[in-house]
């Protein structure tokens, strides 16, 4: 979804204000907008950020508020509208979500010095910073429990072919990653990233192969000129941005590497107008240290979505228990990428089964926890001066928090090094911070600074005694008023105030003629004569009045220096807060895992670098849930695709079974546990021992791309394709009826063929669910080949699932019961069943199991002159037709063809 701003024609500011069509404020507008001409530009005016010309018509259209007019220019009215300055992240967030960019414009000095320039000076304004899908730091506009990813990417030619270099930042908590994929995984990558903004090269953006990818991404796609991803400069800008001689420091980056993790530091700098954000040093990931998804697994499994796009129903939604924004944050970025390194796993399931075990331990942590706000975020905001009193406190109440878990996890006994590191950790942090920010800081706190009240009353004595003058100026007033009346004898003597006089005295003519004698004269000053009345002024009362107009703005100020004060602090200890933060969300994923297991009797599974993939009662993690939920139990199943002992490659299990038996789920649960146990968490089984997998491939369901042309069968094909070019012995396959989209016989031979590659090349382990019961008989030639069945049986001519899963084959489909229980017309689920019975009739004649033994598919090669006619007869007919057969270049009618030739070549050997 590619990121464009409006398109706007705009009057030229300099020659329209020359010739005097232009007010200067306008004129001021359209400079700053030329500046910034792919963002809606929000001019503040006032507490109003205003939107003029085609800003305010696209902003009026996605926003739903009410287009107005401002003047006009060359007798066209100028278009206005504009958003309330306190509601103006509600407007921000839909503005991003429509595909946006935003350019913030502020009002830079006091209107009061404009005037001084003149009556018709206009306040200084300039943009603070640019507002991407990509760079929010603002906590109403982000997912609590989703990164807000910028990504970058690259491209440098390596040989015959293109590698590309992807960084990734998330300026809301300062993470920075950079890795390398090739092309054909590119897809994969970010479709595991899942960023909101992808920063292209404008070269790359319309390369045909990757003009798919740009469409079905969610993130906002945003082109950048080529020389953004300069390799040599990058390293430079780099250099600079962290302060450092060298890149060394941080690790060996490739020049993909370094030219995108450059590319996306220079947008960060340019949208955020000099601000910099705590960014961490960039750290390498190796494209093979995660489990490798595609885009379409992805999908399939709902691993953090559902087809929907929603959370609710998704992997992520059925076992996050996690407590803080920042574990919910990690909890989805394992579950996006596991791992594939044995040791650095079993490092997690270590952290989680010591959790597991110590069931008080556990408790009185995730107690802690749920006092524990963002500070990651809240850091980040405060560092790029956008913070507020609440992100103080945020720090406050985070740093508390790891104070407490860190003391609970040292007392704790025999803790696995993962828990042991983050408890040394936070029991190391130094509590100056804290103290600073808890003796200053009030309980109740505004959003914004100005709006004060948030330091503690009692903390500084000269803000208290400037916030008594400003909130009890009534008191004081009343208190100068009765000692005045004393002095005087004047029991009605008021004071009072108005615009034009200010504070004054007012007392009756009487009275009055008594103060403008002396002594009374040397304090009260005659100001006004009215009739029956007269006014009076004093020193004090000038000077109260002057304490008492300035007292609130010192109050403020007051409060405004200390704030600064300690947001300084919480900079300066950036490293450490970052650190805690992230040892935080490293124990509450581990004890949200445990919770999880417990609550669900999970167990941990085995992970290694075998080729196993046994499951004992294996069962779906988000369809256990719902069922619970609706008091219902879930059947278990075993699954077990080891490799055998003298195998290269592990074993594919062939499940035959009507539509609504389950097929769907048991594939979708061991691919669902793979994912779980290579994360690092507990699995729903009895036991489970998984070699580690290296790529995971699903093709469960299919449904129409009509955008691009491609029916429901050319997903399929597309998808399977993918699969049997890229799966490798380490790799897990779950497939589901292959070959359905097409007739019959076509179908039959594409699912045939792609069992037979699977077997013989991919080597690896696979779940093959299918309808063509034809190829069970596979099992007879293919020695790592296994048929299950998922188990049915009727009841009064109704069929009845049981959902268990057993060795066997199924000897029907039960196609005609699921239509009837679908609600078809009697009539029609009657004539099915006359022409089933008339099928199979036939089928019994010619069965197509006898293919098995005649037919060796792939066996020979057809020469390239293509497939030859076979002779009639004579004692090497079948095999020089079999030497004719090419099955690689062959069409699904081709190779039915070449089955009748050879039929007429066995016929005549026989003949």
């Amino acid at each position: 979804m590619s990121l464009e701003g409006p398109a706007l024609t705009l009057p030229q500011p300099a020659a329209d204000a020359a010739e005097g069509r232009l007010t200067p404020m306008m004129a001021q507008y359209l400079e700053i907008k030329h500046a910034n001409p792919d963002c809606l530009l929000f001019y503040r005016m006032g507490d109003f950020y205003e939107l003029f010309f085609g800003d305010a018509e696209v902003a009026s259209r996605v926003l739903g508020i009410v287009l107005t007019k401002r003047g006009k220019h060359l007798g066209e009215d100028i278009r206005m509208c504009g958003v309330p300055v306190e509601r103006s992240e509600d407007y921000l967030h839909r503005l991003i979500a429509a595909g946006h960019r935003v350019a913030v414009c502020e009002q830079q000095e006091d209107p009061a010095e404009a005037k001084k320039r003149g009556g018709k000076s206009v306040v200084k304004r300039g943009v603070v910073r640019l507002v991407t899908p990509g760079t929010i730091t603002e906590e109403t506009l982000l997912e609590p429990s989703r990164a807000n990813l910028l990504a970058a990417l690259s491209r440098v030619r390596a040989g015959e072919a293109w590698l590309y270099g992807l960084a990734c930042v998330d300026i809301s908590t300062g993470t920075f990653t950079v890795g390398e994929v090739a092309q054909a995984g590119l897809a994969a990558a970010i479709a595991r990233l899942e960023p909101s903004e992808i920063l292209v090269p404008d070269a790359v953006i319309d390369e045909p192969e990757l003009k798919a990818l740009w469409r079905e991404t969610r993130a906002h796609v945003t082109p950048l000129a080529r020389d953004g991803f300069d390799a040599a400069s990058g390293e430079r800008r780099l250099c600079a941005f962290f302060g450092v001689s060298t890149l060394a420091g941080f690790g060996q980056f490739s020049r993909a590497e370094i030219a995108a993790a450059a590319a996306a530091v220079a947008y960060v700098e340019r949208t955020q107008f000099g601000a910099r954000p705590p960014l961490s040093a960039p750290t390498r990931e190796a494209a093979d240290a995660t489990l490798a998804i595609d885009a379409a697994t992805r999908a399939n499994l709902e691993l953090t979505r559902t087809l929907g796009g929603e959370r609710a129903g998704s992997l992520l939604a059925a076992i996050d228990r996690t407590l803080t924004p920042a574990g919910g944050r990690l909890l989805a970025e394992r579950l996006a990428g596991p791992l594939t390194d044995p040791a650095a796993v079993n490092e997690r399931l270590d952290a989680v089964a010591w959790f597991a075990d110590d069931a008080d331990a556990r408790r009185r942590v995730r107690e802690a926890l749920k006092r524990t706000p963002d500070m990651s975020r809240a850091l980040s905001r405060l560092t790029l001066d956008r913070g507020g009193p609440r992100d103080l406190a945020c720090l406050r109440d985070g740093l508390a928090a790891a104070r407490a878990v860190g003391a609970i996890l040292q007392g704790a006994a025999l803790p696995p090094r993962e828990i042991a590191d983050a408890a040394a950790l936070l029991a190391g942090i130094d509590g100056a911070l804290e103290a600073a920010l808890g003796d200053c800081l009030d309980e109740e706190l505004p959003l914004n600074r100005r709006d004060g009240g948030f330091v503690r009353a009692g903390f500084d004595p000269a803000l208290d005694e400037a916030r008594a003058l400003r909130d009890e100026s009534r008191r004081v007033i009343a208190a100068l008023q009765a000692r005045y009346a004393e002095e005087t004898g004047a029991r009605t003597l008021r004071v009072k105030h108005n615009n034009f006089l200010g504070y004054f005295v007012e007392v009756t003519q009487a009275v009055g003629e008594t103060l403008v004698r002396p002594p009374l004269n040397a304090v009260f000053v005659h100001r006004q004569t009215m009739q029956g009345a007269m006014r009076f002024s004093t020193a004090e009362l000038g000077d109260l009045e002057s304490r008492i107009a300035s007292a609130a703005d010192r109050a403020l100020a007051v409060e405004l220096a200390h704030f600064d004060r300690l947001r300084a602090l919480a900079v300066a200890g950036a490293a450490g807060l970052k650190a805690a933060a992230a040892a935080l969300a490293r124990i509450d994923v581990a004890a949200a895992l445990a919770e999880l297991a417990d609550a669900g009797a999970w167990v941990r599974p085995v992970v290694d670098e075998s080729l196993a993939f046994e499951i004992r009662r294996g069962r779906h993690p988000v369809v256990e849930a719902a069922l619970k939920r609706d008091g219902q139990a879930f059947v278990a199943n075993d699954a077990d695709l080891s490799a055998p002992a003298s195998a290269r490659g592990g074993r594919i299990a062939l499940i035959t079974g009507p539509n609504m038996a389950g097929k769907s789920t048991y594939l979708r649960q061991n691919a669902l546990i793979a994912v779980l146990a290579q994360m690092g968490s507990f699995v729903p089984a009895e036991k489970a021992h998984i070699g580690v997998v290296d790529r995971l491939f699903s093709r469960v369901g299919a449904a129409d791309d009509l955008a691009r042309g491609r029916s429901t069968f050319m997903v399929e094909m597309i998808e399977a394709a993918a699969i049997l070019n890229q799966a490798t012995a380490r790799s897990l396959v779950i497939l589901d009826e292959i070959g359905r989209g097409t007739a019959t016989f076509d179908g039959l031979s594409i699912a045939w063929a792609a069992i037979e590659h699977l077997h013989d090349g991919n080597l690896c382990r696979s779940l093959f669910a299918t309808h063509f019961h034809e190829l069970t008989a596979l099992a007879r030639r293919l020695p790592r080949l296994l048929n299950l069945t998922v188990r049915v049986t009727e009841w009064q001519g109704d069929v009845v699932f049981l959902h268990e899963v057993t060795p066997g084959v199924a000897d029907r489909s039960y196609g005609i019961q699921v239509a009837k229980l679908a609600g078809l017309p009697k009539a029609v689920v009657e004539r099915a069943r006359v022409i089933l019975e008339e099928l199979e009739a036939s089928e019994r004649q010619a069965p197509v199991e006898r293919l098995v033994d005649d037919l060796p598919l792939f066996a020979a090669a057809r020469p390239a002159g293509g497939l030859a006619a076979p002779p009639a007869g004579g004692p090497d007919a079948l095999r020089d037709a079999l030497d004719a057969i090419s099955p690689d270049e062959m069409s699904p009618r081709e190779a039915l063809e070449a089955l009748y030739r050879l039929k007429q070549a066995r016929a005549g050997e026989a003949g």
